[in-house]
This record gives structure tokens, C-alpha cells and sequence, in this order.
């Protein structure tokens, strides 16, 4: 089975082809910390032969939902270190996602600071879980090219701080709807600076955070995590196949880990424009080793990896719900079934007491 298959990615030998994709779980304090169950959490799924972590706020500015963790802080690096050590002594390789949320936040959330984004452009058809319940999306405040660039760099430290608390390497959640993403949306970017307007100037923030990161903890240590045909949180593109191309084809030119690509949750046939298959499409371009994303089960993973463009498959629910899930794919075993009532929030329960075989 080629899931099961060893393989080189950057500088890491791999155990298997399996990684662990980046879930969020709100279980950080107030202040963006993570504690002892979330050690327990990542080491219990060091089986994986790669973690990328749930998404990290790379600023103050960058938190948009409560109980998640920062890397902005020395504190909130010392947190992550107990869990890069933990996660090493299993064995285990472990990347931490760099994200800022942009538009994706609520005012309630960043006290009393409005969300930011490429324009002043709110969601619209959805609604922000805050701790006074669900409320509507604002409008974001549109950043100015000098605040553009200050992200860039925040990214940049970011990767710094993530070396430091003793990742392998980093991941830029470029996916999803959030900053990175609101700058290639089309509908959602209506610059008029360097930033906006033709796809090379879309994709101009994220080739920036890119190299920023790239030159500042080198080779084979980055990698992005795209979602070419994903409308969550209201994003849109008018021509996703030309832009995410050419953004590509410039990702080609640095020397990165890995690029991470999100199929379409949805059938793309009421997208006329997207392609039906992220995957096929853009990982064939890639000259980096592709890890392709959602809804893959142990036989449609196997498939995929046999048809030879992506070289990893990534898990969320089901590494979540089964620790060791590698184990379980050798087996041919029985699968714990995800608790989505604890997913996100809470305390242990449904985060560090799923089951392992034999146990």
C-alpha cells in the first residue's frame, strides 16, 4: 500500500505517506497559549508521517476566532516547544500553519478592533461564532499597501518564531477564505495598488510572504496550503485554472517543501470556470511534491497516490477521531467515528480520549 510507504519530503524521512491536516480545535487560553492536552493531542498522532498543525495566529491582529493559539509571544513559543518535543520523541515530523484570519473575525473577538482584508468587502450569507454566540460579518477594514507590507513581514517572523519552538518547518494557510485567500479572490480584492487588479498583483501578497519565509528559514522548510475551487467564507475567483497557474508556476521558482492542495467540497459543475479536480489540475504543474486534501478515505487515498501526482494524502476527522490511524489503515481495522459536538472547544473530551487499538 503506498499510503503506508516511506518517502523524502524537504529534509524528513517520512514513515508514510499520511498526513495529519491542520484542524482548528479552540483548546488555547485567552491569551493564545497552548497547554499539556494539546501535547498529548499532536504526540498521540506522531504515527502520521506529517503533522501540520491546527492554524496559528502569526499577530494580535491575525487572531479572528477566541481559543485559538498565537506564535507571536515568547510564551506562546515555549507552549509550542513542549509540543515539538513531544511529538519528536514519538518519532514524529510536525509543520505549524501560519495564519492570519483577516475578514474572517468579529470585533467582539479582537477587542473591539475591526477585522481587516485586501478591501472593505464583508461576508455575506454566513455568520461568526463570537463568545456573546453567533453574529453577522463587518466590514473589514481595507489594509494599506504600508500595512500589506508590515504583514508580509510579520509572516516572515512568524516562521522565525515557529524554528525557534522547534517545528520542522511551516505551512502558509493560504486556503479557506482567509487574508492570503482574500487577496486571490477577485470578488473579494478590489485593489488598486500593487496588490490588485490582474492575477500577478492578486498573487502578489502571497509570492511575498513566501520568499520572506523561504530566505528567512530556508530550504525545503515552507509549504502552502491553497483551495483553488473552495467558496467558503464568501470567495470567489472569475478564472481559478489562468490565476492559480501562474501562481504556481511561481511557486516553482522557490525551493520549497511542499504544496498543499484543497479539492472542491462541492460539485464544481455549478462553477462553470473551476476545474473539477484541484488536484489533477494544478498538481500537475507543481514541481513540488503535492499532498492533496479532503474527504479522502483509505481506498480513495491509495487511488490517488497510484494515479502519481500527489505524493501525500492528508486527514483531518479521521486523525482526529483515530490517533492511530496509520495502524488502523494496516489493519483493515474499524474506525472510531468523529464527535463533532467537541470539535471545537471543550476540554479533553473528544480532543486527547479517542480510543486506540488495543487499548
Amino acid at each position: 500500500m503506498k499510503l503506508l510507504e516511506a518517502i523524502k519530503l524537504g529534509q524528513h524521512n517520512l514513515k508514510n505517506r499520511m498526513a495529519m491536516a491542520p484542524m482548528t480545535r479552540s483548546r488555547a487560553t485567552v491569551d493564545g497559549l497552548v497547554g499539556e492536552s494539546t501535547q498529548v493531542y499532536y504526540s498521540q498522532r506522531a504515527s502520521a508521517g506529517l503533522i501540520i498543525t491546527e492554524a496559528i495566529n502569526i499577530s494580535k491582529q491575525a487572531l479572528g476566532s477566541p481559543s485559538t493559539p498565537g506564535i507571536y509571544t515568547n510564551e506562546q513559543i515555549a507552549a509550542w516547544k513542549k509540543v515539538t518535543h513531544s511529538v519528536h520523541e514519538k518519532g514524529g515530523v510536525i509543520y505549524a500553519q501560519l495564519w492570519h484570519t483577516g475578514r474572517v473575525g468579529h470585533s467582539l473577538v479582537k477587542n473591539g478592533e475591526l477585522p481587516v482584508s485586501a478591501s472593505a468587502v464583508a461576508i455575506e450569507g454566513q455568520q461568526h461564532f463570537t463568545m456573546e454566540g453567533m453574529k453577522d460579518y463587518e466590514t473589514p477594514k481595507a489594509l494599506s499597501t504600508e500595512e500589506v507590507k508590515s504583514i508580509v513581514l510579520e509572516y516572515k517572523q512568524a516562521a522565525v518564531n515557529a524554528i525557534e519552538a522547534g517545528f520542522d518547518g511551516v505551512e502558509l494557510h493560504s486556503a479557506f477564505g482567509y487574508l492570503p485567500n482574500q487577496f486571490l479572490a477577485d470578488n473579494v480584492n478590489q485593489r488598486t495598488d500593487e496588490y490588485g487588479g490582474s492575477h500577478e498583483n492578486r498573487n502578489r501578497f502571497v509570492l511575498e510572504i513566501m520568499q520572506e519565509m523561504v530566505q528567512a528559514i530556508g530550504e525545503a522548510k515552507v509549504g502552502i496550503r491553497i483551495s483553488p475551487t473552495s467558496t467558503y467564507n464568501g470567495i470567489s475567483h472569475q478564472n481559478p485554472v489562468e490565476q492559480f497557474s501562474l501562481l504556481i508556476q511561481e511557486l516553482n521558482k522557490l525551493p520549497l517543501a511542499y504544496i498543499h492542495i484543497m479539492n472542491a467540497p462541492f460539485s464544481a459543475e455549478q462553477f462553470p470556470t473551476y476545474p473539477i479536480n484541484s488536484v489533477e489540475t494544478f498538481g500537475k504543474i507543481s514541481q513540488h511534491p503535492v499532498i492533496a486534501n479532503l474527504g479522502y478515505t483509505k481506498e480513495t487515498g491509495e487511488a490517488e497516490l497510484q494515479k502519481g501526482i500527489a505524493k501525500l494524502i492528508s486527514y483531518g476527522t479521521l486523525f482526529l477521531a483515530n490517533p492511530d490511524l496509520p495502524k488502523r489503515f494496516e489493519l483493515n481495522a474499524e474506525l472510531n467515528q468523529a464527535d463533532r459536538a467537541t470539535m471545537y472547544g471543550g476540554q479533553d473530551h473528544g480532543y486527547i480520549d479517542y480510543p486506540f487499538l488495543n487499548k
